[in-house]
């Protein structure tokens, strides 16, 4: 009864624990590591054949997207998530994957004209479809027995369509233990979701801290008046309004907002102003939003729904779907709001669309979301006077805002106020998912104020759940780097090694059947260094 913290511990995205029961593994989460690097050095750390189930919090790529890989390694067991869960999975894994196989044929033109080592994805679309067939989807609120072992149920967060709670109870001969993975815990008062659901026990508590030393506005935000007046003063100036948003979750919410603004008709000058989605994933997420809502929305939205309209669509809305569609938008004068993902603007149409509009005076880039340490949109909003894109130098000349407190994540006090929930002992809370000194922050902020002991393990620290013992230290994110780098530099060191040979193999095939000395020399001196290697 071992548990062992891989992903997201002292660090915001990649989160992945590994949970030993008897002689069964699971996962809770399995999520990348988002940067600069998306899809790079995304390794797995375990061996995928020894997983038996993954547990899955919430669709988010951070917590989801290396399912595929894992499933792709040998993976065949079942993943355990919400139905909504499932639902976004199927477009967001599919999406991943059609990223890194664009990227790739990108990477391969280049590579082949220049001899450089051909780029593989970390998988592509037939990985993620496998993926796919695995899920095994179980409703809110029930507990389900997975394994002898192990019980599990999951209770809706609100971080997320589908984001869970999962709880799992474990049975281990005469010991038993309950542990609670928290996943992202929602923000309350979030528009169409509910608000994350109380837990009242547990043994073990692993809980994030994306926000674990923040608090939001103490008084309701008005979303929607501080966003007309984002758009009242961009439209004045004849500019557009540029939205990098995630697909999921984020969009969603916009598109809420200003479904408000044009049914309340607070913008009266600009009546008909047009809203592009251009993203394939947003608009198919959507779907997926009014497809599940009776389990997710909260009163409000569904009291929008009983009287017959749609909380998301509204007159003006554009969905663009092909490149085309996408590259049209840029076009002409007239001051629009364009919502395109990737959210940190690391990927994705965004990119064209900050290539458009960056360098306009007149124009609003508005950040609506969490930008991670390193990402382009962390250094445009802290201030970037000129970022590359495809290659060109771009000047920041656009408006730069936050909508601040539009998050998805609770603050250091809605983490508090979930954890006061549990109301019979707890013998150790794990403080996961926060930077590097939130998490230790956090940690302190539990065991002032709810007299809980808690701990904010490094990646692949081990605990004994039995004995409430830290078997294992993990290893601080400095090392880590510094292993990754390394590793890097070895892995490139061993694919212009395959390069160099794959150039020495045509060239041999060059001079087939030529009487041809220096072969014969080039040959003695292959295998002298053959025998050198052996």
């Amino acid at each position: 009864m071992k548990l062992m913290f891989i992903g997201a511990a002292h660090e915001v995205t990649g989160s992945c624990h590994y949970l030993e029961v008897g002689d069964k593994h699971y996962l809770i989460d399995c999520g990348m590591e988002q940067g600069p690097d998306l899809y790079e050095n995304q390794e797995l750390p375990i061996e995928a054949l020894e997983v038996d189930y993954v547990l899955l919090t919430h669709a988010h790529i951070d917590h989801s997207g290396k399912i595929p890989l894992l499933v792709k390694e040998g993976f065949k067991g079942e993943i355990i998530s919400t139905f909504a869960t499932r639902d976004l999975c199927n477009v967001m894994l599919r999406d991943s994957a059609h990223i890194q196989e664009f990227e790739a044929e990108w990477r391969n033109r280049k590579a082949k004209r220049s001899g450089e080592a051909p780029y593989l994805p970390i998988y592509n679309m037939i990985d993620a479809e496998n993926a796919m067939k695995l899920f095994a989807p179980v409703p809110y609120d029930e507990i389900v027995k997975i394994s002898d072992e192990v019980s599990v149920r999951y209770t809706d967060m609100g971080h997320l369509l589908g984001s869970a709670a999962v709880e799992v109870f474990i049975t281990e001969g005469d010991e038993k233990r309950k542990i609670v993975f928290s996943g992202d815990i929602g923000n309350v008062n979030q528009p169409i979701l509910k608000d994350p659901k109380k837990i009242k026990d547990a043994d073990y508590i692993v809980v994030e801290s994306t926000y674990g030393e923040r608090l939001h506005s103490m008084e309701k935000v008005d979303y929607t008046g501080k966003f007309t007046e984002i758009l009242r003063s961009t439209f004045q100036k004849k500019g557009n309004v540029v939205i990098p948003s995630f697909a999921v979750g984020r969009t969603q919410e916009m598109l809420y907002f200003i479904r408000e603004i044009k049914d309340q008709n607070l913008l009266p000058e600009y009546p008909d102003f047009k809203v592009y989605v251009d993203s394939p994933l947003a608009i198919e997420a959507t779907q997926i939003f009014g497809k599940n809502y009776l389990e997710n929305y909260d009163e409000e939205a569904m009291e929008i729904i009983r009287s017959g309209r749609n909380p998301l669509l509204f007159p003006g809305l554009k969905t663009t779907v092909t490149s085309d569609e996408s590259k049209k938008i840029n076009e002409g004068f007239e001051p629009k709001v364009i919502i395109s993902a990737s959210g940190m603007c690391e990927a994705g149409r965004i990119r064209h669309h900050l290539k458009h509009n960056l360098w306009r005076e007149e124009c609003t880039i508005c950040f609506v979301g969490y930008q991670a340490v390193g990402t382009l949109g962390r250094r445009i909003l802290e201030g970037e006077k000129s970022v590359r894109l495809f290659g060109e130098s771009v000047e920041v000349k656009a408006k730069i805002v936050s909508l601040e407190g539009v998050s998805g994540h609770a603050d250091m006090k809605g983490l508090l106020d979930w954890l006061s929930g549990f109301d019979t002992p707890v013998q150790k809370v794990f403080v996961v998912h926060g930077e590097d000194t939130v998490t230790d922050t956090f940690a302190q902020h539990v065991e002032n104020q709810l007299k809980f002991e808690a701990y904010a393990p490094f990646s692949g620290a081990v605990y004994d759940l039995k004995s409430n013992e830290l078997i294992k230290e993990g290893i601080p994110i400095s090392a880590r780097m510094k292993e990754r780098k390394k590793q890097s530099r070895n892995q490139a060191i061993f694919n212009n090694t395959l390069v160099s040979a794959k150039r020495l193999v045509e060239l041999i095939y060059q001079n087939e059947g030529l009487a041809n000395k220096e072969l014969i020399k080039l040959k003695d001196q292959i295998d002298n260094l053959i025998h050198k290697w052996s």
